[in-house]
């Protein structure tokens, strides 16, 4: 309570002062001096003068400070929101750069065996999160030419074959699929075999039947043999990586990571005629 009744005093001697000083102004206008009184009035309200000047640019700072912090957030909140848009056209650009990559190298692939054969540029629209190696879906499918048991390759190797098509889609089964087989070769010594899927969902194929008495080596490289038809001759599958005797003690396997990274598979091109079929495009390794 004693308190309280000292700040009331304190603020009615201000508003005493004020009044004092205000007076004091509007009365000695015109005249050449004040009057001893005025003048000693003055000099004692003097540092309560400065005090409240003081009180008084501490609050006009304050109000200047808050308005100022006002407009400092707002400020940041546009800038950051600029930020944000120019992320987002740096990360569409990259996207762009990325995809203009991918299908200029396609289109160099389809420009240096276009005298061996024709193909569509088709997009992987679908794919099964449970089986991943398995099948993929194309955006593109009868009405395109797209045709089953046609090949599909990327400028890296082969991928697999159409096994079906509907009008405007169609269903790719990739190399690493347990259905796929393909008719393969080793390159260096032309051995013979078949190149299946694995179900270890890896990624990785495996060339079985291999006689057991014939060279084969890590590092090798496996293209297509051509036989069956359905695949041109020569074609680049992947590399030995691992190779083991089959239970019969008869063949050889060999587990061979395939060049085409389908695990990362946006476009791909699928042969849809073959005019040589004894093509042999250029391996990864070479």
């Amino acid at each position: 309570m004693p308190r309280f009744v000292s700040y009331k005093k304190i603020m009615l001697l201000a508003v005493l002062v004020g009044i004092t000083l205000l007076v004091m102004r509007f009365t000695h206008v015109g005249r050449p001096q004040l009057t001893p009184m005025e003048a000693a009035i003055k000099d004692v309200l003097a540092p309560v003068q400065g005090v409240l000047m003081n009180i008084g640019e501490t609050f006009r700072n304050g109000v200047e400070s808050i308005a100022s912090l006002g407009r400092l957030s707002e400020e940041n909140k546009v800038l950051k929101e600029q930020v944000s848009l120019l992320k987002g056209q740096l990360h569409m650009q990259e996207e762009l750069r990325q995809e203009n990559k991918r299908l200029t190298d396609l289109l160099q692939y389809r420009d240096q065996y276009k005298q061996n054969f024709s193909t569509r540029t088709a997009a992987v629209i679908g794919r099964d999160p449970g089986n991943w190696f398995g099948i993929v879906s194309l955006n593109k499918g009868s009405k395109d030419g797209i045709l089953k048991n046609m090949p599909v390759v990327t400028p890296s190797g082969l991928v697999g074959k159409i096994v079906a098509v509907s009008p405007n889609t169609s269903q790719l089964m990739l190399i690493t699929d347990p259905r796929s087989g393909v008719g393969a070769l080793v390159q260096e010594t032309r051995i013979p075999g078949v190149l299946e899927g694995t179900a270890s969902g890896t990624g990785e194929t495996r060339l079985i039947h291999v006689p057991r008495d014939t060279e084969l080596m890590d590092g090798q490289i496996i293209i297509t043999s051509g036989i069956g038809g359905t695949f041109p001759k020569g074609v680049p599958i992947g590399r030995v990586v691992h190779v083991s005797d089959e239970p019969t003690g008869l063949f050889k396997t060999a587990t061979v990571a395939p060049f085409a990274d389908l695990h990362k598979l946006e476009e791909v091109l699928v042969i849809t005629t073959v005019y040589n079929p004894d093509i042999i495009p250029q391996t990864e390794g070479d």
